[in-house]
């Protein structure tokens, strides 16, 4: 197990900002153990650690202030995020803090004097969007209901943008609000289900970039005039589009999805004129895209099945790149395959793209099927430290973006949308059955892993395709989606109902798509892993499966972790669960041709 250890003890690092000058660069790394704030030269250098505390940060540079920090935190994984300003060698100083609420999606003004953000303070449910000065009182600034979230100010300071999720699967609306007198202005009206998101004003205020899909089916970039009250496509591809910018205005970063890996861009934010591609370390996945004050410099995560995870700097004028952190040396991620990138055809005719890793062994593999959660969420060509040990030690490993996923349109995405649930759970037995094809792995060994909805994929699989399953790893998963949505935090709840389907009206679906009603028929040993503090996903969905299972004496270990959450965040519980999963596939697997 010493290589497992290795490669989950390997950093990452991811860029939150740079300093008023650009001369220093703001980085969340998980150096500690967990993901907190350093420091570090934007030409390279050593780290400067500013927060080290038991739970994972998150943290932005608030503008003019000299370095302070807006600092967000929770308490063992309970996701009451609480707001606090850093001065870096200082104690934190509370800011937005309601033990009982959650404060999120914060965002500054360009003067920095102000912040935004959403709390559900009102009444628990829900999230209504609030304006603070720093050093001074909270007002909110609209109580529209439902799930809202702050987006961005416009430059002037005149205008906070922000999205509202809608009671339609994969559908939100955008509006801006008036930070003087709260008038609220409905920027996306529209008929379909469509996405709303990243918005990039220029510095005039009167217009901004952003991205959506509606009337379309991936998502592109339209132009919103303030003045005029309307926006209007100015950028579509076929693949899904993401934009970001620099508070000067200089520049359009344009992120496309392609299959998974990235494409990045930089254009003319008037014209959307080509400037050049911004110069990546290899195919995977570039995010977190952060500029300096002036749009000279451009700080990303890069991350790839063989890059665990750092940041770059790209110079705008020279084009030069600067990596500012390593997380490994080039020797131990040198025999790391690259994952072949696969399509299968459904029960339906459906495309599913799968990505395959095979190992270089003799005989043929037994198969860890890796499934994403979500189910709105893609798997795309990134860095798992769990995928590159069951590689090294004879497993192939699939990664399926089954029906449902992101990244491949709205229509994909709606495929398993409520009663259509368990088209999903056939797509995986669909792969199952593609895998048989292949020489090169063992088809009568396959294992289904996942966290979150992908739990909830590796439970129906066993549930309802016993015989193609051999082993089942679910981690933080949904055992039943009727106490699932009686049980979550009550803000999920309405959220969750419409893409599962609503207590009210499909219960009779909802039990039928449950595993734990069909426990009877998983007949493969399981490992079930679970945060104590889990407020999406209880911890008595764990609990009852275990339960049903250990009564009809189906081998079972459930391992609870009482410090964490809706996962695993912390590196001493990471390296606890993740052995004790690489061992129950080794035993129950046997991989082929394993090195002794």
């Amino acid at each position: 197990m010493e290589l497992l250890r290795q490669l989950l003890e390997l950093r990452v690092a991811v860029p939150a900002g740079f300093s008023d000058d650009g001369h220093s660069v703001l980085l969340l790394s998980n150096r500690a153990g967990t993901m907190q704030l350093y420091g570090i030269p934007r030409r390279g250098g050593e780290l400067q650690q500013l927060t080290s505390f038991d739970e994972p940060v998150g943290g932005r540079y608030l503008p003019g202030s000299g370095g302070r920090i807006l600092l967000s935190i929770d308490e063992g994984g309970n996701e009451r995020q609480q707001l606090f300003l850093l001065t870096p060698g200082e104690a934190p100083e509370p800011f937005a803090v309601d033990r009982d609420a959650i404060q999120r999606a914060e965002c500054t003004s360009f003067d920095g004097r102000v912040v935004g953000y959403s709390s559900n303070r009102r009444n628990g449910v829900d999230f209504d969007v609030y304006v603070q000065p720093v050093g001074g009182e909270a007002r909110a600034l609209a109580e529209l209901g439902g799930w809202c979230e702050a987006a961005g100010f416009s430059p002037d300071g005149r205008w906070l943008a922000f999205t509202r999720l809608t009671d339609r699967s994969g559908d939100n609306d955008l509006y801006l609000v008036a930070v003087e007198d709260g008038e609220v202005v409905h920027v996306s009206p529209h008929d379909d289900e469509a996405l709303f998101d990243s918005l990039v004003w220029r510095p005039d205020s009167r217009s901004f970039l952003f991205a959506t899909s509606t009337g379309r089916d991936t998502v592109g970039i339209a132009r919103y005039d303030l003045d005029a009250r309307r926006f209007e496509y100015v950028l579509e591809d076929e693949w899904d589009l993401s934009p970001a910018g620099d508070r000067a205005g200089r520049h359009l970063l344009v992120e496309a999805n392609e299959d998974g890996y990235s494409r990045v861009e930089l254009r003319d934010p008037d014209t959307l004129e080509l400037r050049s591609r911004v110069p990546l370390a290899g195919r995977g996945v570039a995010e977190s895209f952060v500029f300096s004050r002036d749009g000279r410099h451009l700080a990303y995560h890069f991350s790839s099945p063989r890059e665990p995870g750092d940041v770059w700097v790209y110079d705008t004028d020279t084009g030069e790149t600067t990596r500012l952190t390593r997380s490994a040396d080039e020797e131990l991620l040198a025999s790391l395959p690259e994952p072949e990138l696969h399509r299968f055809e459904s029960f339906d005719g459906e495309s599913v793209p799968v990505f395959l890793y095979v190992p270089d062994r003799p005989h043929p593999a037994p198969v860890v099927v890796n499934i994403h959660g979500g189910p709105e969420g893609q798997s795309r060509p990134i860095w798992g430290a769990l995928n590159a040990y069951w590689i090294s030690r004879g497993f192939a490993v699939a990664v399926p973006n089954v029906r449902g996923s992101t990244g491949y349109g709205k229509r994909y995405e709606q495929l398993d949308d409520r009663h259509k649930r368990l088209d999903s759970v056939r797509d995986l037995a669909e792969l199952g059955e593609w895998l048989t094809s292949s020489d090169r792995v063992d088809a009568s060994r396959i294992a289904l892993t996942g966290g979150s909805y992908g739990g909830y994929m590796v439970l129906a699989g066993l549930a309802f395709h016993p015989e193609l399953f051999a082993a089942g790893v679910d981690i933080v998963g949904i055992s039943s989606l009727v106490t699932f949505l009686e049980n979550t935090s009550v803000w999920r709840r309405a959220f969750r109902e419409r893409e599962y389907g609503f207590l009210a009206t499909d219960r009779q679906f909802l039990e039928h798509a449950s595993p734990i009603t069909h426990v009877d028929q998983i007949r493969a040993p399981l490992l079930i892993v679970h945060g104590a503090n889990d407020p999406r996903v209880p911890l008595s969905e764990a609990e009852q499966l275990h339960a049903e299972l250990e009564r009809r004496r189906v081998p079972s270990e459930l391992l609870v972790y009482d410090d964490e959450g809706h996962g695993l965040q912390k590196l001493k519980n990471r390296l606890d669960a993740y052995p004790r999963i690489a061992d129950f596939l080794e035993r129950v697997l046997e991989p082929a041709a394993a090195p002794g």
